[in-house]
């Protein structure tokens, strides 16, 4: 299918040919037939994209500001390719479309195959042929509202929302300030709502516009002299600020027109330098409006498909995208007259000269059309990117196909694998497409795809490294067993003890090796590490400190069911480690927490495991410190010997007062190279396998039961549960 996309390094909008999104539960698959063009958040960023470097970079001080902290903590290498891979990372745009049902996943109810919906959201319903969307990001159409009216629905819902939250009562004064798509639109809302409208912009044609409504609107030069006189020299109830600019004239002219005790509300991208007189005088009421409801920005109702109870929050995203629906059928919102221009898709690059002004048009309400192929049209799942010449695979040469496409994929694994120049790359698979079509490009796969199944029933793919979110681990190395695919997978192994024991019994009965992407143990100071204590008989004492940082409540890996929490999720390499340095088993886990306060999400805990040997190892991992510290950092003492590792940056070894120094001055090396050319080597070569199944089912369980310690409030023993867990 076709997409439009804007590259943000390079600064130019190109459309290319991505696989179509696959099904998957809680969406729907749309075959767009228009989406809109948004004037304001997709010119800023098309406007962001097409600075250079350096312009970028004042632009945004506060990422610089981001990109130095990583540089002191990870080094200037590692820091720099991140920031490139980040903008080198194309973005989908648009998030207002409409479209036809083409097939429907688990768990979305009162809609099927040949429906006409209007779509919503950022990445989901972008400028493509075909989008996927989730179960609350989507609302029917009738037929008597056309695909170009209803895909205005997402603006409509964004002034539709900056109307709900003013509250306004029937027969109130208002005005808007700016009017472009979202001024107009609010127009007629205010009007369906019994209200008196007062409009005013700096651009003619669009107060001319406004007028044709039936609302009175001047230039911006008359808008308080004439607004005073609109209202009687009282001041308007409500004065909405749908404006589009950095200026602070419209929050400045809004004081001016707000009535005593009236309220201003910014739906609009302006700036808020709020002149305190004349708000103070006035005790002015100002609210910001985010976005188009209740459910922006909660990945739970967007993404999950969590619907907030009706009774308690009337007007989500979701509902207000129904309302504005509504509002078309009974035309009593009238979109049509805004768009002024249309572009095909396959001249989508048009669209974005024609909001940045390159042609010197004057325009609107711009439209993207797709082809209307019929129902019938085969759904290519997948876009070949290059032919390569597939290596005999006699001898154990290995043949990759990747499963996930997400920021750790682009910005630390794909480059790992692109060092070994063994390995043949064959596909990369990725739920959406758009990332896997990237990714295969820059990196020179054969292949992009949006179904795993091109990669587990591929017979050129003989390896399959799973860098997917943590809730498909289990299903995907199971499968990928199944079909005798070797498997390296990013951590977690699972999620569960259900899942560890179903893992278990496919590595049983498989020919194949797997590996999890335990890299710390394969680090170089980690081997100095191991190597300067091996000789000590005594047991050890391993205090390894780690400044995770603050993640928010509604990231997905605090998601029980997607990331497993942020013990499971990351705890398990520091486990994994402690137990490689150890050189024992676990004996017992006991794992405490501070309070959550609201805030945390049981990341702030302590973590002690003893092991056979009588060593004993402390975990302290913690979301409540200064990014600006190290993040990691590791003590072993043992035998008059004392391991000191700093961020993998810094380790010092210290015995009979010598220290020993080793630094690594530009970059961390966390093993992640030393990972996965000893699988390779296990493949190509014959080498035994890096982490033996019993290692890994053992640093699995120990993580599991560090969270089921914390949560029961007990000590477990290792032992005693394995025994009854096979069972």
């Amino acid at each position: 299918m076709k997409q439009l996309l804007q590259n943000i390094k390079e600064g130019n909008a190109e459309i290319v040919e991505v696989p179509i999104p696959d099904i998957k539960s809680g969406h729907i698959l749309v075959k767009n037939h228009a989406s809109v063009v948004s004037s304001g958040t997709e010119r800023m960023v098309v406007e962001f994209a097409e600075k250079n470097l350096l312009m970028k970079a004042k632009s945004r001080p506060d990422l610089v500001k981001q990109v130095l902290d990583k540089a002191q903590r990870e080094g200037i290498i590692p820091t720099i390719q991140a920031a490139l891979n980040r903008l080198d990372t194309p973005m989908a745009l648009g998030y207002s479309s409409a479209g036809e049902v083409i097939s429907v996943g688990e768990g979305v109810e009162n809609i099927k195959p040949g429906d006409r919906v209007a779509c919503a959201g950022g990445g989901f319903a972008c400028h493509a042929e075909y989008v996927l969307i989730p179960k609350n990001l989507f609302a029917k159409i009738p037929d008597s509202v056309s695909y170009e009216d209803a895909a205005f629905s997402t603006l409509g819902a964004i002034s539709l929302h900056g109307f709900r939250i003013a509250a306004p009562q029937i027969g109130e004064k208002v005005a808007i300030i700016g009017l472009g798509l979202l001024g107009l639109i609010m127009i007629d809302v205010c009007k369906a709502a019994g209200l008196k409208v007062f409009g005013t912009d700096l651009d003619q044609s669009r107060v001319d516009q406004a007028n044709s409504k039936g609302v009175v609107a001047v230039h911006r030069e008359l808008a308080l002299d004439q607004g005073l006189n609109f209202t009687e020299n009282r001041g308007f109830d409500v004065v909405f600020i749908c404006a589009d600019t950095n200026s602070n004239d419209p929050i400045e002219l809004a004081g001016q027109l707000a009535r005593d005790k009236g309220t201003v509300v910014a739906v609009g991208a302006v700036g808020l330098e709020i002149p305190r007189k004349i708000y103070y005088e006035k005790e002015i009421n100002v609210l910001i409006s985010r976005s188009y409801g209740p459910g922006r920005y909660d990945h739970t109702y967007e993404e999950q498909g969590k619907d907030y109870p009706y009774g308690y929050v009337r007007w989500t995203e979701g509902r207000n995208l129904s309302a504005i629906i509504d509002l078309l059928e009974s035309k009593k919102l009238e979109v049509k007259s805004l768009i002024t221009h249309r572009f095909p898709i396959e001249e989508g690059v048009k669209a974005y000269e024609t909001i940045t002004s390159k042609n010197n048009e004057k325009f609107l309400g711009v439209i993207i059309q797709y082809p209307d192929n019929g129902s019938s049209e085969k759904l290519e799942r997948r876009v070949d990117i290059q032919k390569i010449s597939v290596l005999n695979l006699e001898g154990n040469k290995v043949s990759i196909g990747i499963l996930g496409a997400g920021l750790y994929a682009s910005a630390v694994f794909l480059p790992i694998i692109q060092k070994t120049t063994s390995v043949q790359k064959l596909g990369i698979c990725s739920a959406k497409g758009l990332s896997a079509r990237q990714l295969a490009k820059k990196y020179d796969y054969e292949f992009a795809c949006t179904d795993e199944a091109e990669i587990f029933n591929n017979n050129e793919i003989n390896t399959v490294v799973i860098l997917t979110r943590h809730s498909d681990h289990a299903r995907q190395i199971i499968r990928g067993l199944q079909a005798n695919k070797h498997i390296y997978c990013e951590k977690p192994l699972a999620l569960n003890t259900t899942e560890l024991l179903e893992i278990k019994q496919a590595y049983k009965n498989a020919q194949s090796n797997l590996m999890v992407g335990f890299n710390r143990r394969f680090s170089p100071f980690i081997l100095k590490a191991k190597d300067f204590i091996k000789k000590t008989s005594e047991p050890k004492m391993i205090h390894y400190r780690v400044n995770a940082g603050f993640i928010p409540a509604n990231h997905w890996v605090h998601d029980p069911n997607q990331g497993g929490g942020r013990i499971v999720g990351e705890g398990c390499h520091f486990i994994d480690l402690c137990i490689y340095l150890a050189d024992s088993k676990p004996v017992s886990i006991q794992t405490i927490g501070l309070p959550n306060l609201g805030k945390y999400n049981d990341d702030n805990v302590v973590i002690n495991m003893i092991f056979n040997d009588g060593s004993i190892a402390t975990i302290e991992y913690l979301a409540n410190g200064d990014k600006s510290v190290e993040k990691e950092t590791l003590e072993i003492f043992c035998g008059g010997k004392v391991v000191q590792l700093i961020d993998f940056r810094k380790l010092i070894l210290t015995s009979n007062g010598k220290k020993t120094q080793h630094h690594s001055r530009f970059a961390q090396d966390k093993g992640h190279l030393g990972s996965w050319q000893a699988f390779i080597n296990s493949i190509e070569l014959n080498f035994e396998v890096p982490i033996t199944f019993e290692e890994l089912f053992t640093s699995s369980l120990a993580t599991l039961l560090a969270a089921e310690s914390l949560r029961k409030k007990e000590t477990i023993f290792f032992d005693e549960y394995k025994r009854l867990l096979e069972n």
